[in-house]
């Protein structure tokens, strides 16, 4: 076994439990949008989350360069408030709950507090993948290392010549995604990685939030170019649906392998470089690194590098002993819970889920080329016979989530009555 995968094993692997209490967690992102169809006004926003402490009973976590609080942290809840990359998105981590209900209500009374805020400026939180705005606001990273890094990473794809990565490296700062993490063992988080990379495109379908203005994309999910054709989209295996199903841990750590380094840390200073596999890593004598200042260095390749290795895959393995599903599009706020309630319930009855895509019909109709469907089934406009076998295969999946959710017997099954009434169910 190569010393990468060694470490990405025991990076990925050290927290899975053989046996985990199922737990849900789930982070929602959204664009904070000036009412006036302006560049929303980044000091109302810095001004909110100098308010919210005191209302809310947070504790100031983080602070920006100049300050300013960016991270607010809940002790009781584990509820964490936050910039999402730049000021004009905000971010709600909530801390692991039993049940969706728990997560909606303290939601719910976060939203109350922050719209009757952002109100008073004319702002508000919307619930759209892509800022709708995004045009006209900086689009610049907030003053904080790690986000800065990343910002000037993605920029990098100016100096590549590779010609099919987009123009809008600055993406980072106006997309906006709907995450959810659920417990998963030794014995199965692979079953569920593959599953779940086999419905992608009924989620495409479902979930799409994001078209994009600026560009002629025949997509309503733009959030997948912006990944995978930019700095983060380089080498395939590092962003969106895995391009094969895992024969077993071995060929999943392999793929894994392939995903990229392009940060590191060193006394305290933050570098970037341009991507390389993690396979490759140790074989790199010397690394031309990047400071936050853009003065280049060189930095050598260390273990403690894998620390922080990130992939950016659809159903991503955590250091948490979760997967997460980070596929979906920050969704219209009346049906903010109904990917979490998906996803969990699918996960709930993934024996039946597995054994139905075995046989399903929809891949007899149009093959398993996973990665190529979600593309296929995020289109503008779809033919009849696309828009038939999509239906019919969202709605199979759909009483398997809710049969999942019912023998759960928490009453979370109203979370997919919004996705129930689109496919006139």
């Amino acid at each position: 076994m190569s010393r990468s995968v060694e470490l990405l094993k025991k990076r990925y692997l050290k927290n899975i439990k053989e046996e985990p209490d199922l737990f849900i967690g789930i982070e929602l992102e959204y664009p904070i949008v000036n009412l006036e169809g302006e560049a929303t006004d980044i000091e109302v926003v810095k001004d909110l989350f100098r308010y919210l402490p005191s209302v809310l009973g947070f504790t100031i976590e983080k602070v920006d360069d100049f300050g300013n609080p960016i991270q607010l942290f809940d002790l009781v809840s584990q509820d964490t408030i936050l910039f999402e990359v730049a000021y004009t998105t905000i971010e709600f981590a909530f801390g692991k709950a039993e049940s969706i209900q728990e997560v909606e209500e303290r939601f719910d009374f976060y939203m109350a507090t922050i719209q009757n805020k952002l109100g008073e400026a004319n702002h508000a939180i919307v619930g759209c993948g892509i800022h709708p705005n995004w045009d006209k606001n900086e689009n610049c990273p907030v003053a904080y290392p790690r986000y800065q890094m990343l910002m000037d990473y993605l920029n990098l794809s100016r100096n590549v010549t590779k010609s099919d990565l987009h123009h809008f490296p600055e993406y980072g700062a106006f997309i906006c995604g709907s995450q959810v993490q659920l417990d998963v063992s030794r014995s199965n988080y692979l079953r569920v990685i593959n599953a779940f990379t086999q419905i992608e495109a009924a989620k495409a379908y479902l979930f799409a939030n994001s078209e994009f203005s600026g560009a002629d994309w025949d997509t309503k999910i733009s959030r997948d170019i912006f990944w995978e054709e930019s700095m983060h989209g380089i080498y395939p295996e590092n962003v969106g649906v895995n391009t094969r199903l895992f024969k077993d841990e071995d060929d999943f750590f392999d793929y894994l392998n392939h995903s990229a380094i392009f940060t590191a840390e060193r006394d305290g200073q933050t570098y970037y470089f341009y991507p390389i596999q993690a396979r490759d890593y140790f074989a790199t004598p010397e690394i031309q690194a990047f400071t936050l200042n853009g003065d280049e260095v060189l930095i050598y390749p260390q273990e403690k590098d894998f620390e922080t290795h990130r992939s950016y895959q659809y159903q991503d393995l955590t250091t948490r002993g979760t997967i997460e599903f980070r596929s979906v599009c920050t969704q219209p706020l009346n049906r903010t819970f109904a990917s979490a309630a998906f996803h969990l319930g699918l996960l709930l009855n993934l024996d039946k889920l597995e054994a139905y895509l075995r046989t399903a019909p929809f891949f007899t109709t149009v093959g398993r080329d996973y990665k190529s469907l979600r593309r296929q089934f995020s289109k503008k406009r779809l033919t009849d016979e696309e828009e038939t076998a999509i239906v019919e295969f969202s709605k199979e999946l759909l009483f398997l989530a809710e049969e999942g959710l019912e023998k759960r017997g928490k009453q979370e099954m109203t979370y997919l009555q919004p996705l129930k009434e689109e496919l006139c169910l």
